[in-house]
């Protein structure tokens, strides 16, 4: 049985196949966890070699820290070693003085100690003294001096011990842990919708009367993964926001509360669905804090939940309820939960989702041709298009003419860009510029200027706006008068050239003396 153990595993047993033996489904290995759900962390430190000795140096925390068998065991063993060690050097002195020999026989000899002939006397003599019953039979006397030295050490002895051991058991007993286990938490984590918003939560609740103050709760996600760099990271820790930013984080703690962690994009549950749950593997560490009321110290509870222990579709039941004149807590409902609708899809999905059903999509471009310019869409984009190219082509070869030629084009050209700005006059009789209009108003000005016409025509280039179709919402929008106005088709303003160069479009005098030059 071993053997097959270790060769299929620890999550399938060994059935018998006899009749009437019934097979037994694969059982799912204990979780290991790294907290406890009492809140013991489930760590072991070893292989220190030489660090021990860290533990001696600070003895009083190592002796809190330790069990309690391991106290009792330690103060009993200190006290009667103590006591042991001491009567024995009451006893030497006896011993080495003559007293035992001589003291009970003698009335004349004075010994260190009086009535001390044996070690039962002298062991008595010490819990007498350090005790300080003082029965009054056996003393010091003045003739021993050794023996005042011994008492005077005896004395300082035994404060340390008793100070250092009767703390210890004192620090020991008032420590706040069992202040902790009356904080309760809830026995599983539940996911579920909260005002719109899909989140994580438990309940933790205190079962005193005595309040814990400045409470404060913490949550870590415990989860191994891999960086970027292909380095692995075993049990790495991440904080889940409980209302840090807003305070939620702080408690009143009178009442049980249940504490919410919102699964947005900044959470690492922004991916987690219903399905992906099942194979996931992670512990949600919780952490809660305060001040105990009654001893002014700070106490620490903590518990766990696994991904088994997180129920997606769930919500608690209440336990609050108004009696008459005062509110009642009913435990019994602590732990329970109910299923209530929630969507198996993880934050992340529905976002992605919403993104695609959105009513509003990014507005396109319209491709067919606009109703003002009475010309089909492929005619109307490529008139409205102007080539840089050829602009520069143009501009390359006025370049080349002669000085007086240069300005004279360019006497043309502004007189020609001026009209076009100017435009005629808007209806009432009041003269207007162009740039105070809006841009499609603009346009249609623009696109209603007469041509310019000269003899031999051969090649037209329209000089139409480069920024689109006027939007029949603008048009809409305008007055009516300027709608009448720009309702005609538009005719293009061109530049009429008689050959393929501007010199062909000069007057005969004017080319013959480029020829001649």
């Amino acid at each position: 049985m071993s053997a097959l153990r270790r060769k299929f595993g620890e999550d399938y047993q060994v059935v018998s196949t006899n009749r009437g033996i019934t097979f037994s489904a694969p059982v799912k290995r204990k979780r290991q966890r790294f907290v406890e759900k009492n809140g013991r962390c489930n760590v072991q430190h070893g292989n220190l070699g030489g660090e021990t000795s860290r533990y001696i140096s600070d003895l009083f925390t190592t002796l809190v820290d330790l069990k309690w068998r391991w106290n009792l065991l330690i103060f009993i063993l200190t006290y009667t070693v103590a006591w042991l060690v001491m009567a024995s050097m009451w006893w030497v002195i006896a011993y080495i003085r003559g007293d035992l020999s001589r003291g009970g026989h003698d009335s004349s000899y004075t010994p260190c100690v009086a009535n001390v002939y044996n070690f039962p006397s002298a062991f008595l003599f010490f819990i007498e003294t350090e005790a300080t019953i003082g029965y009054g039979h056996r003393y010091i006397t003045e003739k021993c001096p050794e023996g005042i030295i011994l008492f005077l050490f005896q004395s300082l002895l035994g404060s340390i011990v008793d100070a250092f051991l009767i703390g210890c058991m004192f620090i020991k007993m008032s420590q706040p842990k069992k202040r902790a286990e009356t904080l309760m938490f809830s026995q599983d984590a539940v996911i579920s919708q909260r005002d719109g918003t899909l989140c994580l939560m438990f309940r933790v609740g205190n079962l005193r009367n005595s309040h814990m103050v400045s409470a404060q709760i913490r949550c870590k996600l415990i989860k191994s993964r891999q960086t970027p760099e292909g380095e692995f990271l075993p049990l790495d820790q991440c904080e889940l926001d409980v209302g840090f930013g807003t305070g939620a984080d702080q408690l009143f703690l009178v009442s049980p509360l249940t504490i919410c962690h919102e699964i947005n994009s900044k959470s690492p549950f922004f991916d987690l669905s219903q399905r992906s749950l099942m194979n996931e593997q992670f512990e949600i560490v919780v952490i809660l804090e305060g001040i105990v009321e009654t001893t002014g110290m700070t106490c620490q509870a903590r518990t766990s939940y696994t991904e088994d222990e997180v129920l997606w579709g769930h919500r608690f039941l209440p336990v609050m309820s108004l009696e008459e004149g005062f509110f009642r807590v009913d435990y019994s409902q602590f732990h329970n939960t109910f299923e209530v609708p929630t969507p198996p899809y993880s934050v992340k999905e529905q976002e992605e989702k919403s993104l695609l059903t959105s009513p509003n999509p990014l507005p396109v471009a319209a491709t067919p041709s606009s109703p003002l310019l009475g010309n089909s869409g492929r005619v109307g984009r490529r008139e409205r298009l102007l080539s840089a190219d050829c602009a520069d082509h143009i501009e390359d070869q006025s370049s080349r003419l002669p000085r007086k030629l240069q300005r004279m084009s360019s006497t043309k050209e502004e007189l020609l860009w001026k009209g076009l700005k100017t435009g005629p006059s808007l209806p009432g009789g009041k003269a207007s510029s162009t740039g105070d209009l809006p841009l499609s108003i603009q346009r249609l000005r623009s696109s209603s200027i007469p041509a310019t016409r000269q003899e031999h025509l051969e090649e037209h280039v329209q000089l139409l706006s480069l920024e689109g179709d006027a939007e029949e919402g603008e048009l809409e929008k305008l007055p009516v008068a300027i709608r009448t106005t720009a309702a005609p088709n538009p005719t293009p303003v061109s530049i009429s050239l008689v050959g393929n160069r501007p010199e062909d479009n000069l007057p005969p005098k004017l080319r013959k003396m480029n020829a001649d030059r």
